[in-house]
Parts: C-alpha cells; structure tokens; sequence
C-alpha cells in the first residue's frame, strides 16, 4: 500500500476554528489514523503548513503539535510546489485577496464560509478557481453532522409524506466580555471586519436547506443588534456594529415555509445548541446536533386546548429516538476526507464555491431584506 505526502497550506489556524477543528481534529487527526484511503487502497498524509500575522501564537502551534512548517509569508508557502492545497479560516474579511492569491498560484483551495463578504465577490472566485482550473471547496460541516444526517435519512426514506414546515432555533448567550469573557472573538460583532449574525450564520442556513429540502426562492428576515456595546479581547470597550441576532422566513421550492431564529443574545432552552423541526403530513422529526427525534400521524396525540385546566400530558415522551444505525465521525474531518479524494481522484464534492456563492447571497438578501422591511426573491445563480 503506497503513502504519499502532499503539503497543505492552512491560513488562520491562530484562530479558535481554524485551529480546533480544521488542525487538530481534522489534518492532524487524518495523519493519526494513517491518512486518507482512496479509492486504489493508496493513503495520503497531510502535511501542515502554518500560515498567520502572529510569528509568536504560530511557533507556540507548531511546537505543541511537532509541525516543522510555519510562516508569515503567504507568498513563501504558495511558491513551494509540493503544496498543493491552500485552506482559509481567516476573518472574512481578509479571505478574497488570500484565496485569489492561492488561486492566481494553481493550488486547490477549501475554505471556510462564508466565502466572502459579497455575492460579487464570491462569484469572482468561484469564477477565477473555474478558469485557472483548480479544485474547489467550502466547509458545510453541518451537512456531516450525526442529526442532520439521521434526518435526511427520514427525508429520503419517505417519512415525512408532503414536507409543511421547518422551524428551526440556534443560538446562545456570549457573555459581553465585562464580568465574563466572551466566548466568540470582538471582530465577529463589526461590520467592517465582515462580522455579524447574518454572515455567519445564513450561508450555514442555505446549505442545509438546498440540500435537505429544496432550493430557497424568497428571504424575508429581521437582524438585529441587540448588545449595542461589547469588551474586546484587550478588555476595552466598543461599539457593536454588526448584528447578533436574526430572525428569518424562507420560502422554498415545493411550498416549504422554513422559519429559522439565530442569535448570541439568547440563553438556551433547548436539549442541543441548534435544532430543527420539520413537519408534514405523515411525520414530525426534531433534529438537533447529534440526536433526532420523530412522531409519526399514527402515534400523534391529540391536544386539547384548555387554559382552565393544569396540562398533564407530556408531550415530549410521544417521541422515539432515530437510531445511530452507523458510526459517525467529526465533520469537518469527513469533509476533510472527501476534499483530498476530489482533488487526488476527482471524487464528487459538490460543496463548492459556487455552492458557497449562493450561501453569500441569501446573506446578502438576508441583510437587504432587514433594512427594506420587506420580502426578497433569491435569483438562482
């Protein structure tokens, strides 16, 4: 069985995602397990190449993590040849000049979502990766989480009969950064360092809602800032500019009506962070992170409503648990996996950049809507 090597430049890894998720439990757990398999028997390692604006936070990285490559100099790692995929996690803000760069150098580029600040942009890359001829990618890891997954098998199973609804909640509470600190960086809350609820969070949204139910045709959305003033990183004061919360309706294709609530100003009454319910005619399935939940019409209760009365029932103990019935991996390392095999192999990845593009646009439309007060068509792109 043969192992190859190839290199791998990972731009942001200083920050909180960049690091956890795409270094150590995604790269660095590939090299663990020995590498990727393709599909001839054949593995291929990764070998990191640490790329950021912090010589210090790098060196601190890659001694704790025995990686020998690091560098200030974009251009330094995009010169050498044995490298042969660049990966973005940088603040948004900063990731269509990298990526072009990554591009204009022939390396197959994944990135983090959203992909770009603007539909314009996102289409330049997409547009620039197709005519230079280099693969391309965009992380939707809630596509490979453990109840999503669960839930498109109900989906594909014929559970729900004619889909009605999807309603779904995510959020949490992050602390100002005054008496606690906050749990998510300063830049995520201003809007001149790409920052914002709707940015973040809308391309996530279109992803699961294009490939679990249909193509959204309309965006109808309220974004808010709820805590106008929030403690940086330096324990200084500042103005919140972008929005921490948005509260959505999507149209989508076949009469779906799609209600999806996002923010960091809410404080969690939920059995996951995030959860979705979809319901139709045949069934009810509430998907969370990991678990998911169903009731089917012959086991639904019927409900009275009566205020005079105490309520007895308990309706959460009507529903069953959908079986694991697989093993279920990270998923940003399985995405991980199926980028390396459409790069070596030309595998199927059909999370790219155009795919990403579309995840700017509704945010972008997401935005318009809010600031017009008033329902948006979604062009298909």
């Amino acid at each position: 069985m043969s192992v190859r090597t190839i290199g791998v430049v990972m731009n942001g890894v200083t920050g909180r995602m960049g690091y956890r998720q795409h270094l150590v439990r995604s790269v660095l757990a590939i090299n663990e397990q020995g590498g990727v398999t393709l599909s001839d028997g054949g593995r291929v390692r990764l070998r990191p190449v640490l790329v950021g604006r912090n010589a210090d936070k790098l060196a601190d990285i890659a001694a704790k993590h025995d990686i020998s490559d690091f560098t200030t100099e974009l251009d330094a790692a995009l010169a050498a040849e044995d490298n042969l995929i660049y990966f973005d996690a940088q603040v948004t803000s900063a990731r269509v000049k990298a990526v072009l760069k990554a591009i204009e150098a022939g390396k197959h580029i994944y990135a983090e979502k959203p992909t770009a600040e603007s539909t314009q942009e996102a289409l330049a890359l997409a547009e620039a990766a197709t005519a230079k001829g280099v693969k391309n990618g965009v992380v939707q890891d809630k596509l490979f989480l453990p109840g999503l997954l669960k839930l498109k098998r109900l989906i594909d199973g014929g559970f729900f009969g004619r889909i009605l609804s999807v309603r779904g909640e995510f959020g949490y509470w992050v602390f100002e950064g005054d008496w606690q600190e906050a749990q998510r960086p300063s830049w995520n809350y201003r809007t001149e360092d790409g920052g914002g609820i709707v940015l973040d969070m809308f391309p996530h949204w279109h992803y699961v809602m294009e490939n679990l139910f249909g193509r959204v045709q309309s965006v109808y959305a309220r974004a808010v800032t709820h805590i106008p003033t929030r403690v940086d990183e330096q324990g200084n004061a500042y103005q919140a500019t972008a929005d921490d919360a948005a509260y959505g309706i999507f149209d989508i294709e076949g009469g779906i009506v799609a209600q999806i609530n996002s923010s960091w100003a809410v404080r969690v009454n939920r059995d996951e962070l995030v959860e979705f319910q979809v319901d139709g005619t045949h069934g009810s399935a509430v998907a969370g992170l990991r678990d998911c939940r169903v009731q089917h019409r012959a086991a639904t209760p019927k409900p009275v409503w009566n205020p005079d009365l105490p309520a007895t029932a308990r309706y959460r103990d009507g529903w069953q648990e959908v079986p694991d019935n697989a093993e279920f991996d990270n998923g940003f390392k399985v995405q991980w996996e199926g980028f390396i095999r459409h790069v070596l192999e030309d595998a199927p990845f059909p999370n790219d950049f155009a795919s990403g593009a579309r995840g700017v646009q509704l945010a972008e439309l997401g935005l318009r809507s809010s600031a017009e007060g008033r329902r948006i068509e979604v062009p298909a792109l």
